[in-house]
């Protein structure tokens, strides 16, 4: 009996082991589809499909449709930009999950058609000596084509103004004070060259000294390495901006729309009224070409400029008299008119008047009749999505400006090219059912960027909250590629890694067995503490391009990517026909890429990043790669102005800055062996998400809306401009110059201020990387 029991004992036993066993296999190989997607990382094999398929003739067939005419923000030609991007992305073969338009009602500036912007010179009797070029010259039918808007200044205000003319040089502030200590400037019309103060500063700057209106121009030096002639030098026989070529752009200061600051422009939104806009021209302002400019400052009188002012024209220039000097030929020409009267008429008077009359001062004057006029208009982002499969509250957010000046091939239209080849590959892996992303990817196609970044800056006011509490990165690619030599990144010390790793595996353009990383680091390297010799990244610290109000106002993680030249070959300051008539495929295909492979390599690697930033189970963002720029950032500032401050009995010996730093860097290093130690792919998703969205929220946690009162829309304390010009903090350098040029308490307190305001925000920082509480 008792061996029964035993023997039945066993077999229940091994009954329910075999029935444990089966539950337990078939529990698991029946699992949900989800437990595998949740714990699913970035595929190598699927970003190496897409490198593959990544078409340099395709990209170049895009930017041939994207110019074909201009389009100019709001015109005939930017809808046509507008029904181009939806055909494409709602193509049922290759398009995205869904695409729709964004429209957004914008104040914006333009010329009148009817009474082009004029600038002579001009008599005491109104007798025009010289009338300066309304219209770029012609060298191909792009240049001829009716909708090419006349060279302008957007939101100069319209004038009439008449003076003598004087050289500001940049037209900075100490520009503009040498000046007067030489000239008595009002009354005055200023020239001055691009470069060294924003567009609309070379306005505002003049007028607190009298000067009643200021013409623009690009000095060859800046733009053309000294080259000026069209006949061999310039385009159409090389990239160097022709004498009649013109730099158009929007003279303001602020970024979004500027009747409705911190709303989405919306039709009832309410707007501030027109007279309370700031950072606009209060003086008319007006852009011309080298040729005119060469012209007007080698007539030019007074005592000569310094040499640091002179530029590429085959003339000494000088201050202004102010006016032109009495050797000039426009005097002179003048000079001989009325002699010449005077002799026929009065003949008795001959030599006596003629002495008398070479004794007169001729005094001929600049004149600026602009015509410019304002309008609210319809302006539309459009706007895509691919929707995430395990994340889909979680964006990865790809953009680019739509609208030009005028043809705008390279700027913005390469940009645009590559982002419709890029979805076009991503589309098709999505209706094949090949592929989707871990987390939804958002493509925007930004309108009236030109006219001060309107369509990306309404889009995060619209979406503020949504964008600040889903983002996980933005990637801006603009002028995808300047020129063919290198790529050239900037963005947020975090995001260097994956760029770096991105850019190992894309072949540099017209390079099979280079890297485009190590193609980079040839032209632009620096040594790392952690990593050694690296490429060099430039950071997002201003307003240039549409990641202004997703760095600035949101305090999401950015980058910057593009292809550019080789700065030790030349000294343009930009490729030369940036925002003139001569931005035209012809010049893209002719003289920035031609075969459009460097094209090929930003969308290949532009492409890889997202890939990953939307795919893998963490997000490739470091932490520690921010320390280590912190630190930087503050070794400079201590060899800056530790002294000065002790004698002002602020301390950073001892500063909560120093500490703060140090415990940024320690939890960033813990958060780095919290990743490094988890078998994340094991463990609970929430911790997987909990780590995520530490790295996604790191930038919100440096924002401040209280620091920086006087810059409209920044907050970030790392990142917001600065013109001090210092690499480190960058209200802390404002602060510091301010206060050692006026010497006064009030400013050494703002210089204390915001070495608390540093502090506390990277403590701060610091707080949200380590363990949750």
């Amino acid at each position: 009996k008792m061996i029964k029991q035993l023997l039945i004992s066993i077999v229940c036993g091994a009954a329910m082991l075999t029935v444990g066993i089966l539950i337990g296999h078939y529990g698991i190989t029946n699992a949900p589809s989800w437990v595998k997607d949740v714990v699913r990382d970035v595929d190598e094999s699927l970003i190496e499909k897409f490198l593959s398929e990544v078409d340099n003739i395709q990209i170049q067939e895009n930017l041939k449709e994207l110019t074909k005419v201009p389009h100019m923000a709001t015109t005939a030609g930017d809808e046509q930009t507008v029904q181009l991007m939806l055909k494409r992305w709602q193509d049922p073969e290759s398009g995205l999950d869904q695409a729709w338009r964004e429209e957004y009602l914008v104040y914006l500036s333009f010329p009148d058609p009817k009474n082009p912007n004029k600038v002579t010179v001009v008599s005491p009797s109104e007798t025009v000596l010289h009338t300066a070029r309304e219209k770029e010259k012609s060298y191909t039918p792009d240049q001829d084509d009716p909708a090419v808007v006349q060279p302008y200044a957007a939101y100069s205000p319209a004038g009439h103004q008449r003076g003598r003319l004087v050289y500001a040089n940049q037209g900075k502030p100490s520009d503009y004070l040498l000046l007067n200590q030489t000239v008595d400037l009002k009354g005055t019309i200023a020239i001055t060259r691009y470069g060294g103060a924003g567009r609309a500063a070379k306005a505002i700057n003049a007028a607190p000294y009298g000067v009643i209106g200021v013409l623009v121009y690009t000095d060859p030096l800046d733009i053309n390495d000294g080259l000026m002639s069209d006949a061999n030098e310039t385009y159409p026989h090389s990239w160097y901006m022709p004498p009649s070529g013109v730099e158009r752009g929007s003279f303001n200061t602020h970024y979004g729309d500027m009747l409705t600051p911190y709303l989405a422009a919306k039709e009832e939104t309410y707007r501030i009224p027109v007279e309370d806009i700031t950072g606009i021209p209060p003086i008319p302002i007006q852009p011309i070409g080298f040729e005119d400019a060469y012209i007007l400052i080698c007539e030019l009188g007074g005592e000569a400029a310094p040499k640091e002012w002179q530029g590429a024209f085959n003339c000494t220039y000088n201050f202004g008299g102010p006016g032109f000097k009495p050797t000039s030929a426009f005097n002179n020409r003048l000079l001989y008119k009325f002699h010449f009267n005077v002799v026929n008429f009065y003949p008795h008077l001959q030599f006596r008047s003629a002495i008398q009359i070479n004794n007169i001062k001729i005094l001929n004057d600049v004149k600026l009749d602009i015509f410019n006029h304002e309008k609210i208009k319809n302006s539309s982002n459009v706007m895509g999505v691919i929707k995430g499969s395990v994340e889909p509250d979680r964006y990865v957010i790809y953009g680019n400006h739509r609208d030009s000046w005028v043809h705008g091939a390279i700027d913005p239209s390469s940009g645009t090219s590559v982002m419709l080849e890029l979805t076009r590959v991503l589309g098709k892996m999505v209706k094949q059912g090949k592929w989707r992303p871990r987390r939804s990817i958002i493509f925007g196609s930004w309108g009236a960027e030109e006219f001060g970044l309107i369509g990306s800056a309404e889009y995060t006011e619209q979406y503020f909250t949504k964008l600040s509490e889903r983002t996980i990165a933005y990637i801006n690619v603009d002028i995808a590629v300047f020129a063919n030599a290198t790529l050239r990144a900037s963005g947020m010390p975090s995001v260097q890694n994956v760029i770096f790793k991105a850019a190992k595996q894309v072949n540099a353009a017209g390079l099979e067995s280079t890297s485009v990383y190590d193609n980079w680091i040839k032209y632009s390297n620096r040594t790392s503490p952690a990593h050694g010799t690296i490429p060099r990244m430039g950071y997002l610290s201003g307003a240039g391009s549409d990641y202004a109000a997703f760095v600035h106002y949101l305090g999401i993680t950015a980058m910057d990517i593009s292809y550019t030249y080789d700065r030790s070959k030349t000294n343009a300051r930009i490729y030369p026909a940036y925002h003139t008539a001569y931005d035209t495929f012809d010049y893209a295909s002719k003289f920035i890429d031609p075969g459009f492979v460097s094209h090929q390599a930003i969308a290949r690697t532009a492409g890889n990043v997202l890939i990953r930033l939307a795919d893998s189970l963490v997000l490739p963002l470091n932490c520690s790669d921010y320390a280590e720029i912190l630190e930087d950032y503050l070794k400079t500032a201590v060899n800056l102005y530790q002294n000065q401050l002790q004698v002002k009995h602020i301390s950073m010996g001892k500063h909560p800055l120093k500490r703060a730093v140090a415990s940024f860097r320690s939890a960033a290093t813990h958060l780095d062996q919290v990743i490094l130690s988890s078998d994340l792919a094991n463990e609970t998703p929430l911790k997987v998400r909990r780590i995520n969205d530490q790295l996604m929220l790191l930038d919100r946690a440096f924002l401040n809306p209280l620091a920086f009162p006087d810059k409209y829309a920044f907050r970030h304390v790392i990142w917001a401009s600065s013109s001090a010009g210092k690499p480190t903090f960058p209200g802390l350098a404002d602060a510091y110059a301010k206060a050692e040029s006026s010497g006064q308490p009030r400013d050494w307190d703002k210089v204390h201020y915001h070495l608390s305001v540093l502090s506390q925000a990277i403590e701060g920082a610091a707080n949200t990387l380590v363990d949750v509480i």
